[in-house]
């Protein structure tokens, strides 16, 4: 099983509880894949306003996944997840096959339908038929970087013999986050990889949800990997009461985390960190070393 790193990118994520700046994400970065860490991610938003009314600002995240690529060596690479309000299919998949050249082949392309209204809103983005939009997105977007010519006649995109030139040099695995069943039919159909976040240690929802997306490829039948999200705390950075979703356990006790993920056939766990530190990164490969070793 895999195990990789969400990276800061806004809010609080900085070291002393505020912004991020780009030396705080290279710091970790290199931590992360020095450390042993299997990939690295980045979330996509352009702010986030909480329902106090309290707006965390966010960096863009696809010029720091690019910062990223070129920074590392090994890692892999991906958004958790890419919305696909935020940018055109077209102009997605090139990015897509720009950025898997300068990775040398390492990125995984995270993509959702995003979500969040107040940043749709503010910078007048349509907030309706959300799934249907991204449903014609996704398709046009995986048939590109596979090497299709594609001519799509939508409701809301249109393609006349688009293609990538150049083409990336292999085919970019593309991962989709959604929980809802139309969206995990469209995960299985267009897909590489499934992720559903955000939890701790895994309960009787992680199972079940495991089971509903397995009955869904198992229909479909294509073998779609499964990617977990989860926020892990250390109480000796963070004290007190924080995420109630986080786990808060000691180095053995991740690994033990870690096992059962494993074991309920979990390909790539995707850790978010309390406090977003490198010793929360060295913490995490630890763990991974530790249940490796077993």
């Amino acid at each position: 099983m895999k195990i990789g790193l969400m990276l800061p990118v806004g809010g609080s994520d900085g070291p002393t509880g505020g912004m991020p700046r780009w030396a705080d994400v290279k710091a970790l970065a290199l931590t992360a894949e020095s450390a042993g860490l299997d990939s690295l991610w980045i979330a996509d938003h352009f702010f986030y306003r909480a329902p106090d009314g309290f707006v965390a600002g966010m960096h863009e995240s696809w010029t720091l996944l690019s910062a990223v690529a070129a920074l590392t060596e090994r890692v892999e690479l991906g958004n958790m997840v890419l919305c696909s309000t935020f940018r055109d299919p077209g102009l997605t998949a090139k990015m897509a096959a720009a950025l898997d050249e300068v990775s040398g082949g390492r990125l995984i392309l995270g993509v959702g339908a995003g979500w969040h209204d107040p940043e749709y809103e503010a910078f007048g983005l349509p907030t309706d038929h959300r799934f249907a939009r991204f449903e014609e997105w996704l398709e046009i977007v995986a048939r590109l970087v596979r090497g299709e010519t594609v001519s799509f006649d939508g409701t809301y995109y249109k393609t006349v013999e688009a293609n990538l030139n150049p083409m990336p040099e292999r085919r970019i695995p593309i991962l989709v986050a959604g929980a809802r069943p139309r969206m995990l039919r469209l995960t299985a159909e267009w897909a590489d990889a499934w992720n559903m976040a955000w939890y701790g240690a895994p309960g009787e929802k992680v199972s079940e949800r495991l089971n509903g997306f397995r009955a869904v490829t198992d229909e479909v039948g294509k073998p779609v990997s499964v990617t977990v999200g989860v926020v892990v705390r250390d109480p000796e950075q963070a004290p007190g009461e924080a995420d109630p979703t986080a786990f808060a356990g000691t180095v053995p006790e991740l690994a033990d985390m870690f096992a059962a993920y494993e074991a309920l056939g979990v390909d790539h766990l995707i850790v978010a960190t309390e406090p977003v530190t490198p010793r929360s990164a060295e913490r995490i490969a630890e763990a991974k070393q530790l249940l490796a070793s077993r």
